[in-house]
């Protein structure tokens, strides 16, 4: 479905691309016949079926007033807007955000990675693919307000995987800022963040933590991987010598250039919001040694090596941008 959907030049080959990776996706979610996983996979389908619908009729309106179904020759404003809408509700960028972490939740680890990462590809090549013909101001509000909501929402939670849900939504809100002036970097940002958000859930999975007071026990389980837990988390809120440094000053530069200033400076202040989270589960992960009062397990100390594909994302993700 993801192949198709990139490589398409016709609406509704796109379109039907999207339609498989969603009914692809939701056996996944609803695999482990959990209630929650039950109703995370009928809130999935719900939202999706919606935005490809949207999906379809921007299309179909662009090609009634235009006569021509290509996707890069998406001219018609109303249906511009619209797809930018369809879009936003399939990637999960506020307004439309509220399925998201909801999903995660309700989702196993690996399951919660891929749909925080490979399901966002095809959604993001359609907007790459419009760029030139969506409307900035409109992208540009829904990126401030993704980031901060990403940021506000996710300071309350106790639950690991709802956080990296509000972390993603503020990601893609660092995305959407910027695809209508320099679509690459969006292409750019959204690499990096899979490559860092795989990190994060891959080394979770390892650890089998969901919950930061499970997270609490993990440095006796693999101590070498918490600690790297902890360059991850902090590369994902964008420190300097790390990778996830590299798209945000990318991005900060290239909206200078474009004399959106303003706007640079409002969404590098709401990342900050993030940054506290991301140290939270740090400090969760690395620093905090639980209380001996409570009744926690500690965990086995596991022999088993970590696997290479973990170690190799680890490697990348601290250290891209250094070399």
């Amino acid at each position: 479905g993801t192949t198709l959907t990139i490589s398409s030049n016709h609406w509704i080959m796109a379109w039907t691309g999207l339609e498989i990776n969603t009914l692809a996706v939701l056996p996944l979610i609803a695999k482990s016949h959990h209630p929650r996983a039950i109703e995370a996979a009928t809130k999935y389908f719900l939202v999706q079926a919606a935005a490809s619908a949207l999906v379809l009729f921007s299309s179909m309106t662009n090609a009634w007033h235009t006569g021509q179904w290509d996707i890069t020759q998406l001219t018609h404003s109303t249906s511009s807007l619209v797809l930018t809408s369809a879009i936003a509700m399939k990637l999960g960028l506020v307004p439309f955000h509220f399925w998201f972490p909801e999903v995660l939740q309700g989702s196993s680890l690996l399951i919660s990675l891929l749909l925080s990462t490979a399901m966002k590809l095809p959604p993001l090549t359609l907007l790459f693919l419009t760029s030139h013909s969506l409307n900035p101001t409109l992208l540009t509000l829904m990126a401030i307000m993704s980031t901060a909501l990403g940021g506000w929402m996710g300071l309350n939670q106790t639950q690991i995987r709802k956080i990296l849900a509000f972390s993603s939504i503020s990601h893609l809100g660092w995305m959407a800022v910027i695809i209508a002036f320099n679509p690459k970097l969006t292409m750019l940002n959204f690499y990096l963040y899979s490559l860092m958000t795989a990190t994060v859930f891959l080394t979770l999975n390892t650890m089998k933590a969901t919950k930061l007071s499970s997270l609490m026990t993990t440095w006796t389980k693999t101590p070498s991987l918490n600690a790297m837990l902890l360059l991850t988390l902090l590369s994902l809120a964008g420190l300097p010598p790390l990778t996830g440094f590299l798209p945000k000053w990318l991005i900060i530069q290239e909206l200078t250039k474009q004399e959106m200033a303003m706007a640079a400076t409002i969404i590098s202040l709401l990342s900050l919001l993030s940054l506290f989270f991301y140290l939270r589960l740090a400090y969760c992960a690395t620093i905090t040694l639980p209380p001996h009062t409570t009744n926690h397990i500690k965990l086995w100390r596991t022999n088993n090596p970590t696997s290479i594909l973990t170690a190799i994302l680890i490697t990348l993700s601290l250290t891209l941008l250094p070399l």
